[in-house]
Order: C-alpha cells, then sequence, then structure tokens
C-alpha cells in the first residue's frame, strides 16, 4: 500500500511539473488590442550579420520579435520581415501596426512608443542603427 501511495505522489508530481512547462510555452492570449497580432510568443526571423531584439509591448502582454539581418537599421530589419507598418511623414517612418496590431492617433489617440535601453527614443526606428547589446522596445501607448 505504501510503494502505491509512493507512486501515486510521484505520477502527481510529474503531471504538475508537464503542466508547469506547459504554461511556460504559453502564448499571449489572443483578445483585446492583441486580437489582430501576428505573433503571439517570442520569435525569431531571418539570417545575417546583425541581430536586433524588439519587445513589442500592449497593456500587460508582451512578446520579443528578435530579427537576424543584414540591414543596418532597426526599422529596415523589421519592415524586412513586415513586423511593422507605417506612414512616411516629414520625421520618417511613421510606425501605424506593429505585429498586427494598429495604433491610430487620429482615431483613439493610441501610439507606438520607441524606446532604448529602456528611454524613449529620439530617433525614429528607420534612422535609429543597429547597436548589438542594445534593448529595443515598441510599446503600445494611449
Amino acid at each position: 500500500m505504501k510503494k502505491l501511495a509512493s507512486i501515486s505522489v510521484s505520477l502527481l508530481l510529474l503531471a504538475v511539473c508537464i503542466l508547469s512547462l506547459t504554461a511556460c510555452g504559453e502564448s499571449v492570449p489572443k483578445d483585446g488590442v492583441w486580437k489582430d497580432a501576428t505573433y503571439l510568443k517570442n520569435t525569431e526571423f531571418g539570417s545575417g550579420k546583425n541581430t536586433v531584439a524588439v519587445e513589442v509591448k500592449a497593456g500587460e502582454q508582451s512578446v520579443i520579435l528578435t530579427v537576424k539581418t543584414d540591414k543596418d537599421t532597426v526599422g529596415d530589419a523589421l519592415l524586412e520581415h513586415k513586423l511593422i507598418e507605417g506612414d512616411e511623414g516629414p520625421y520618417g517612418l511613421y510606425i501605424k501596426k506593429v505585429n498586427g496590431i494598429t495604433a491610430d492617433y487620429d482615431v483613439d489617440k493610441s501610439y507606438w512608443g520607441f524606446y532604448i535601453n529602456g528611454e524613449y527614443a529620439t530617433t525614429g526606428v528607420d534612422t535609429t542603427k543597429i547597436t548589438e547589446g542594445a534593448t529595443y522596445k515598441l510599446e503600445y501607448t494611449k
């Protein structure tokens, strides 16, 4: 009887461990602002000499999109894989869509904030050179 109880406890612990590992791989729920998102979990793209990882954050959810590219700017790397869309304006590329998620200031005062190493960027994605080790974030802001 003791052996049966020990086996039962072991199987239960194994099931809990498997469920815990499965939960770690869960993706962002596809609702709210994320309903139109293309990628719901961390994803890698391309090949090349430069690597740029961009955290895409909207609300409490985020994913990291990593691009390996021969492009030199963050914007070109993201455009290469259609991860961003926008309009050219007097100050460069005005991002309206990231990872399928639209931010439109004219509609609801939302926009995509661009951060480099945790600081609000003073350059746009289309003029920001890829720097190895730098952290980049595009955050849905309203």
